[in-house]
């Protein structure tokens, strides 16, 4: 059986592959800023906080996997919703992200084999969020892991949108250690990113402190996400400030990356 805080990072560096490989296949969005720009001084950094809304979670019938992907469709509703509004508050172009569920590993998608092991994966050839539904899942379908889950995803799809993606995997990296500085900081603004939703729809939630303490354990240190102490710092900064500004690892000192 899998291990999911194991899937969570397999699901989040499949997305790292997925995006970076579909960027071509992708037209390109008019004013999407480019180089240095697009990673340290991203308008989407100057959107403020995420407007408060409500966003309730639709209930899961036990085990019942239909009523997972309905759990899960409504989230990625609230997400479009919100995100949406900040991306007119940058001035910048907006699409909405789809969802696609799968029942098993391997099956083909617009980005390739859906990785073994994984969760969930942003494809950016079509926009589209793929989560794994299958019975591993059932000891976990109580707790925040699919709505931390499908927000990661979608932090994926905000930094495709703004360019943030497509500057920072166009470099020429010379070794792995460059490589991997600069997707731990990817991965961890994903992390800020669905904590700034996951904040701003906090109080509509009914949801105990301990459910956010659970998001913030389930990391392991690895070399391609950081240290697991780095990724609950910056999901919790994300919950806390609730701003997008909150979440610019790119221009972050290296012992917090």
């Amino acid at each position: 059986m899998r291990t999911l805080p194991l899937a969570v990072l397999s699901g989040v560096l499949a997305s790292l592959f997925f995006t970076g490989t579909a960027a071509a296949t992708v037209d390109r969005l008019e004013r999407v800023p480019t180089g240095e720009t697009a990673l340290t001084g991203n308008p989407i950094y100057k959107t403020g906080r995420l407007q408060r809304r409500t966003c309730r979670e639709r209930p899961i019938h036990g085990t019942n996997l239909k009523s997972t992907a309905s759990y899960l469709g409504a989230l990625l509703k609230c997400l479009n919703d919100s995100w949406k509004r900040q991306f007119a508050g940058a001035g910048l172009p907006f699409a909405t992200a789809r969802l696609r569920t799968v029942s098993r590993s391997g099956v083909n998608t617009r980005c390739g084999r859906f990785p073994k092991d994984a969760q969930a994966i942003y494809c950016a050839a079509d926009r589209t969020i793929l989560f794994l539904l299958d019975k591993d899942l059932f000891p976990y379908l109580d707790s925040l892991f699919l709505f931390k889950t499908i927000a990661h995803e979608y932090g994926h799809h905000v930094q495709k949108l703004s360019g943030i993606t497509d500057v920072a995997y166009s470099w020429n990296y010379r070794t792995k250690k460059g490589y991997n500085a600069v997707q731990r900081r990817f991965e961890l603004q994903a992390d800020c990113l669905s904590g700034a939703f996951i904040g701003s729809v906090w109080d509509s939630l009914d949801r105990s402190e301990e459910d956010f303490v659970y998001l913030r354990d389930i990391a392991e240190d690895s070399p391609t996400h950081g240290k697991a102490e780095n990724y609950a710092h910056w999901l919790t900064r994300g919950f806390q400030d609730g701003d997008p500004g909150a979440c610019n690892t790119f221009a972050a000192r290296s012992r917090v990356s």
